[in-house]
């Protein structure tokens, strides 16, 4: 059995961290791609990459700050949600709440305060700046980030007078081809833009539904602009944490998203694929979507040659595969072959390998890298590769190839005479794969002694 795979989400301190680093770096990559790309598609496919990142680093920062176990001041929370305020804001009586929770209130047709039940004599909502400069230096002196409001594309905090009527939009989405496209492509950037607009589909099933209307499955890409907009939006929606059991627990949410890594433009089986991998957060939905017939789909990404689509597509086949249950169905499925050509090609080296190295405690995915002589391309990397993570990845499943077939010691002497590679490895490597690298040494040597020439 292969010992632990470096996973995103670990249960650490360190896992988190790793997290974080990772979504800088994806972020980072993001934005160059938007600086250099010059195909507006591309650009606004690049954008929604961006976008869901930055909604992950932004949970997972706020998250980390106030797991701590800190107690945070009762004149520093929003007495609706009881959380530290991202964006204090006064009410026409007085008193201070967190904008996003407050205009939520307001737009919901309440005309009073919340706390006093006064009714309000107007809905203008005042930054209590003093309030947001306290809570910054409070958490400045404690090492944390302060929160940030939610804000659109031009800088702006969106007001609760500013939002669109969404039921309207969805209600257009029954009418005419043309109000349908119309509505939908409105009802994505809106997704996009405001968080108030994610939240919104999390109240219930209907509208959910009612977005997916337009779209039947078996004919989901009969207008495949029509597709896209409603399967990006999902994907929006899907951001929300609230909202990812809703969606994941929809039938045909989740049947058009299978439906949608098949069909439609090259974009629209991309954001079908993050959708995916955002719902399979939840463990209850990692089992959903496996019994959906979602892996078979997903695998086939892996050999389009769009890199995004790649990525997402490399990223939910990782957490589905979590799940013990889906393993085998993704090895049947030839994931092992796909991804050992992908990595053989050079191509998303990376994160291919870290799902490699999560299939091989299985016994199936084990036979199959044998038969596919997987090997030579394992100390390949170890011996060329400049990313720490995939060196480990690799170690590992070397490890695992030769407690199951005795035949690869053979080449692990022969890399070893020649270069020295394992015993590079486990001087420079990263604990783990250190580790990993003497027990292999430590076996070799039981047999014969090496002489290294390299």
């Amino acid at each position: 059995m292969a010992e632990e795979v470096v996973m995103e989400n670990d249960p650490s301190s360190m896992a988190a961290e790793k997290k974080t680093v990772e979504l800088k770096n994806e972020l980072q990559r993001l934005v160059k791609a938007i600086v250099d790309e010059e195909d507006k598609e591309e650009n606004d496919t690049a954008e929604d990459e961006a976008f869901r990142v930055l909604c992950s680093l932004k949970d997972l920062r706020l998250k980390n700050s106030l797991d701590d176990g800190l107690a945070v001041p009762e004149e520093f929370k929003c007495p609706i949600s009881k959380e530290l305020m991202s964006d204090p804001v006064v009410l026409a009586t007085g008193l201070t709440y967190d904008r996003p929770f407050i205009e939520r209130w307001l737009i919901e047709g309440h005309k009073t305060c919340p706390q006093t039940q006064q009714v309000l004599a107007h809905t203008v909502l005042t930054p209590n700046y003093l309030v947001q400069k306290m809570i910054s230096q409070w958490c400045t002196e404690r090492g944390i980030r302060p929160p940030k409001g939610d804000q659109d594309n031009d800088g702006n905090v969106i007001r609760a007078n500013e939002k669109p009527d969404l039921n309207s939009l969805l209600e257009k989405l029954s009418l005419s081809v043309d109000d349908q496209k119309e509505a939908a492509k409105e009802i994505r950037l809106l997704s996009r833009k405001s968080p108030l607009t994610r939240e919104f589909f999390g109240k219930s099933i209907e509208a959910i539904s009612k977005l997916l209307g337009p779209l039947t499955p078996g004919e989901a890409d009969k207008h495949p602009d029509l597709q896209e907009n409603i399967i990006t939006t999902l994907l929006n929606v899907s951001i929300v944490e609230e909202n990812k059991k809703l969606v994941g627990e929809n039938t045909l949410a989740i049947t058009l998203l299978v439906e949608s890594l098949q069909c439609g433009t090259i974009r629209t089986k991309g954001n079908a694929a993050a959708a995916l991998f955002t719902l399979t957060d939840l463990d209850s939905n990692r089992i959903i979507i496996g019994n959906s017939g979602a892996l078979k789909p997903l695998i086939n990404l892996l050999e389009e040659d769009d890199q995004y689509v790649i990525k997402d597509a490399a990223s939910a086949i990782f957490n589905l595969c979590v799940c013990h249950e889906n393993k085998e169905k993704a090895i049947k499925e030839r994931a092992v072959s796909v991804i050992v050509k992908r990595i053989k090609e050079d191509v998303m080296v990376e994160p291919l390998l870290t799902i490699l190295a999560l299939l091989s405690n299985h016994q199936l995915a084990v036979d199959e890298m044998n038969e596919l002589n997987a090997m030579p391309m394992l100390l390949s990397i170890i011996r060329q590769s400049t990313c720490e993570r995939s060196k480990e990845n690799a170690i590992a499943i070397i490890q695992t190839l030769l407690n199951n077939d005795r035949r690869e010691i053979r080449a692990i002497k022969f890399e070893e005479v020649n270069n020295g590679t394992i015993t590079k490895l486990s001087q420079t490597g990263t604990a783990r794969a250190r580790r990993k690298a003497m027990a292999i040494l430590e076996r070799l040597n039981k047999g014969a002694f090496i002489t290294h020439t390299a």
